[in-house]
Formats: structure tokens, sequence, C-alpha cells
């Protein structure tokens, strides 16, 4: 029987770092095996932890995974992911494939395991309510406090956040402990309000976590999964969760259907991980808007899951999980130039204006927003209707979908451009020497001025995006 004590304990082990530094991982990226999603293949040296890292490399990347198959085998874990970009493309941006294989290959842990000297990291929790978010940020801007980065999670009528502060006077990181104490002695006041029955909790992080695995642990030690309470009608709608046991191999079978979107692999390898149980085997399959997961359990102590309280807590452990990044409501994406006190005066119009803000992420690069990326730039394949030539035509278009940044210079992979009738070289030319296309003869694509053309030949072409660059302007 397979038992935690299989486990290389990486951390303590130094046989087992050993074995860990003599077999890394290995990553395989096929392209071609699947028609719609980039296949990718990852086998590594078992511990406890080591399918939440993988998993969180790739949502890290905003790659969608579509599905999964998860294995072990003595002292490996073999993991198969099927993954999109968040458009429903296969991954062709050769600088994210680069990215996935040096990084997998690698250990995927210490991506967040160094203490940022760029801000100072703290962490809220407490009773959610109207306008508490417009409150924190006011707060922040009265003390000087620049907010750089952020995240910030409802549910339950709980609210936790984790945020990237720096001093307004020069952009350093927040060091002055009596600084900090008054900043956690408004926040928490601010946090509690006047009808909190649970403890308002303001502390500084090491910022070692990734933060969205640490808003699930503040939520569970919140104990937000109890006392959930649902309205008449909405029952079907929650995520449903059904344990049994698999007696001839000593696991716990844990199944969920719920309704699919991005991050849900995440979300509950992540909490199955924080509860200290392994997954040993497991398969993930999205359709139609739903998704179907199954995995193998067992107690880190090697034991299955024999307690009806512990199933219990599975269960709703698991329902919020997947709840707390669920949303009713409208989602506003919004960039601007960055300035001390813009965040406290876009909250305060939400506030003024009767808006809850349920969920919130904050980010800030060089002043703007987050970048773009290659996944920004889709290329939309659609057939005319028209024949020429016995062939069927094609309409393609190229579109830069980064709102107030401006695409160039790009490339698509072409292999030459079959077509039987001319293609206008203004919109794409093959590049002599290569399998490239330049679009637009490299020169702007705004947000709102798409490219297209129209070719006809035998069968459709991929055209997947190798190269371009970015300009923005706010």
């Amino acid at each position: 029987m397979e038992s935690y004590g299989d486990l290389l304990d990486v951390e303590d082990d130094v046989f087992g770092r050993l074995i860990s530094r003599l077999n890394p991982p290995r990553v395989v990226i096929d392209n071609e095996s699947c028609d719609h999603a980039t296949v990718i293949r990852v086998n590594c040296v078992k511990k406890h932890g080591v399918l939440l890292e993988v998993i969180q490399v790739l949502i890290d990347l905003h790659l969608i995974i579509t599905k999964a198959y998860i294995s072990s085998d003595g002292s490996w874990f073999m993991d198969v992911f099927n993954v999109t970009d968040c458009y429903g493309n296969k991954v062709w941006d050769k600088e994210i494939l680069t990215c996935i294989q040096r990084t997998l290959e690698t250990d995927a842990s210490i991506l967040h395991s160094v203490r940022s000297s760029e801000y100072t990291s703290i962490e809220l929790i407490g009773s959610d309510r109207p306008g508490l978010l417009s409150e924190v940020c006011a707060v922040l801007t009265d003390l000087k406090c620049n907010v750089v980065k952020g995240k910030v999670w409802t549910h339950n009528a709980r609210i936790a956040a984790v945020l990237h502060l720096t001093d307004e006077s020069n952009g350093q990181p927040i060091e002055d402990l009596h600084r900090l104490l008054t900043i956690k002695k408004f926040l928490c006041i601010v946090l509690k309000g006047d009808n909190d029955l649970k403890t308002a909790k303001m502390t500084v992080s090491g910022g070692l976590i990734h933060s969205e695995r640490r808003l699930h642990q503040m939520m569970f030690d919140d104990r937000d999964y109890e006392g959930v309470r649902m309205a008449e009608g909405e029952e079907p709608s929650r995520p449903q969760v059904a344990i049994m046991d698999c007696a001839e191999k000593d696991y716990t079978v844990v199944i969920l259907r719920s309704k699919d979107r991005p991050k849900l692999l995440f979300d509950t390898v992540c909490t199955l991980t924080d509860m200290n149980y392994i997954v040993f085997h497991g398969t993930v399959n999205t359709g139609n808007e739903e998704a179907y997961q199954e995995y193998y359990i067992r107690h880190v102590n090697g034991l299955p899951i024999s307690s009806e309280d512990d199933r219990k807590q599975i269960i709703q452990c698991l329902q919020a999980a997947i709840e707390r990044r669920t949303m009713d409501g409208l989602e506003l994406e919004f960039r601007a130039e960055d300035r001390v006190g813009l965040l406290s005066d876009i909250t305060r119009i939400f506030r003024e204006n009767g808006l809850c803000i349920k969920r919130a992420e904050i980010s800030t690069e060089n002043g703007y927003g987050q970048k773009c990326t290659g996944s920004d730039i889709v290329v939309k394949l659609e057939k005319t209707g028209r024949v020429v030539e016995g062939d069927s035509e094609y309409e393609v278009t190229v579109s830069n979908n980064c709102n107030n940044c401006t695409a160039l210079n790009v490339h698509l992979q072409c292999f030459g451009l079959s077509s039987v009738e001319p293609v206008d070289q203004k919109a794409i030319q093959p590049v002599a020497g290569t399998n490239r296309c330049i679009v637009n003869e490299g020169k702007p694509i705004p947000p709102d001025s798409p490219v297209k053309f129209k070719y006809a030949w035998r069968t459709p072409q991929d055209f997947p995006v190798v190269s371009y660059e970015f300009k923005c302007q706010f």
C-alpha cells in the first residue's frame, strides 16, 4: 500500500533532495496529438504538494486546463494536462511555451518562495459589507500607503484580502514598526465594523505563499465554509460533491460536478492539499460549461477518510473553495495611468453608486495595468461561402484585444500561405526564408482596427502567433 511514508520529503530528507536533483521533472509539450488543445506531460518525483505546484505554474500563465489525468507509480507522479489560452486556442506563443518548460523542469515551488523587497505584504480578514473595500482604500490613502498589487475575495459574508503596499513618498516597502502598528489599528477598526461576531485581523506577511492559495487558507482558517445558507431555488446550482470508499485500493474517492470556469482545478487541488490530503490518481473533464473531477485520495498519514465528520468537512470545504471565485454580477476591467489615491477614488465611486465589490484584482506594472501577451492577439478563421477553382475561400481576422495598447510587428506561422488566388500583400506577406508571415506590413494594429485578408485553399490553415510587440498609451 502506498502511504505518505512512501513520498520523498524533499524539504527534510537529504536523500530525497539528492534524488530530486538527480531526477528533475521531465516535461513534454505536444501541439500535434490533440486538435483543440496543447498537451503538457509532466513526470516528477512524488512529494506532497507537487501537483498543486504544477497547476499553479499553468494558471499563473493564464492557461485554461480543459482536461487532466493524474497518476502515481512508486515514487513518481505522472500528470497530463490539456490546456488552451484564454480564447480557447492552442498555445503557440514561444515565450509562454519556453516559460512552461523552464519553470516546470526546475523547482516550481521556488516561484513564490522569495520575499519581495519591493513592497510590504499585508493580509486582511473581516466581515463583508457594502463599501468596505472603499473604506479600506481610503484609510490606506490617508496613511500615505500606495496599493501596488492585491487580491480581494468575499464569501459567506466574510472578506479576505492580500495587499502589497509601498510608501507613497518614496515607493519603498513600509518597514517602520510603529507605522505598521498604526496601519493595523485603523484597518482593524474598519474591518470589524459594528456587527463583527468574528475577529477582524490584519497581519504583515512574508509573501512566501502564492496569493490565491493564501486567500483559500485564510478563508478556511476563518471557517467561511460553515453556516452557508442558500436562497430557495439556488441549491441545485451549488457544486455537487460525493465521497465514496475504494476499499480494494484503500483510497477515498472524491467526485465533484460543477459549472466549469478558469482556475477550477487549482481551487479544488489547493483545498485538498491544504487539508493534508494527497491526490494519488485523478481525472478532470470539461465541456458544455460543465466540469467533472474525480480524485483518489488519502490523508498524509496514509489512511483513507473514515470519520463522518471528516467527510462532511471535505464536502463543505470543496464547495466553499469553488464558490469563493464564483460570483454573479458585472465584471469590469479598468486600466489607467497610476497615481496616488486612484484606487480609493475608484472604489468610492462604486460605493456612492450603490455597487458592491465582491471580488477584485489590482495590479500595476511600470505605472500601468497588467502587460499584454500573445493571447491578446486573436486570429479568427471563417468560411466565406465562396469557391475559387474548386477550393473554399476563407477570411482571416487578426484582432488586438489588449485595450489601450497597439500591437505591431505581428508575425504568424503560415508556411508560405498557400492560396489559388492572390492574397492582399498589405494585410499579410510571407517573410523570405522562413515559415512566417508579417501582418499589416509590421504596422500598428489598434484594438478597434482588426486586419483582414482572404485566401482560397483546399483545407483551412492555422495561423498561430509567433512574435509581436505592444506599445501602450494611457
